[in-house]
């Protein structure tokens, strides 16, 4: 009874195979070009990350080069800047054009979160805290965290004290892998060292007693000490 029910429905199938063949074509052929575009989408996403992935680290490269002093000769065959200045100048023309090529690979928006960096060292305000804002409200936590960090220090160079001290306070409540709580708190207990002493006193004792074993909590301690 079970092969002939099988033989049955075996039947039934090639019967409507033969009826509908030409809906049966389609389906195939609309099915393939499916599997094709997808297989197509995946290659080229990772053909995308693969050349990021090589950009960033070519403008990396710049990034660290070495920056020569004056009389100091350049080694033959290192590239190297006269200043910081200039060196983040070259750096920031490659990281752009990366970021805005390759903006939705990880390679591009790590090279906007060092647009952003560069532009700081460049004496470039506006542009610095526009492509820091834009890395911080990214998905990824960690970035976001250096990226705010990073606002942080801009606005204690501009005098923006308030601002500096909202910022890191939340990163302090929010602690990620690349901006711990402690690195966070040293920040705010050195802005308190002019303005609030007692207060920046009390954050290193927390956290000289808090992460002793941790580097924040061993600078905390000499931090107190130097303030006895």
């Amino acid at each position: 009874m079970k092969r002939d029910a099988l033989i049955d429905s075996a039947q039934s199938a090639l019967g409507w195979l033969e009826e509908n063949k030409s809906q049966a074509i389609l389906f195939v052929v609309v099915l393939c070009i499916v599997v094709a575009i997808g297989v197509g989408s995946i290659l080229f996403y990772q053909h995308r990350q693969q050349e990021a992935s090589v950009a960033f680290g070519a403008a990396m490269d710049i990034y660290s080069a070495p920056v020569t002093q004056p009389g100091q000769a350049a080694e033959p065959g290192v590239r190297t800047y006269p200043s910081g200045k200039a060196r983040a100048t070259a750096a920031n023309a490659k990281f752009v054009q990366l970021a805005n090529q390759y903006g939705s690979t990880d390679a591009g928006k790590n090279a906007r979160y060092f647009a952003g960096l560069t532009y700081m060292e460049m004496g470039k305000t506006a542009e610095a805290e526009a492509t820091l804002k834009k890395t911080a409200e990214h998905s990824d936590k960690n970035l976001s965290a250096l990226a705010n960090l990073a606002l942080a220090n801009l606005d204690r160079q501009n005098g923006r004290t308030g601002d500096a001290i909202k910022l890191l306070e939340k990163l302090a409540s929010h602690p990620t892998t690349t901006v711990p709580a402690g690195e966070a708190k040293l920040q705010l207990a050195d802005i308190y060292k002019n303005t609030n002493p007692e207060h920046a006193k009390q954050i290193y004792a927390e956290l000289k007693d808090k992460d002793a074993k941790t580097a924040a909590g061993q600078i905390a301690e000499q931090k107190l000490q130097q303030m006895k």
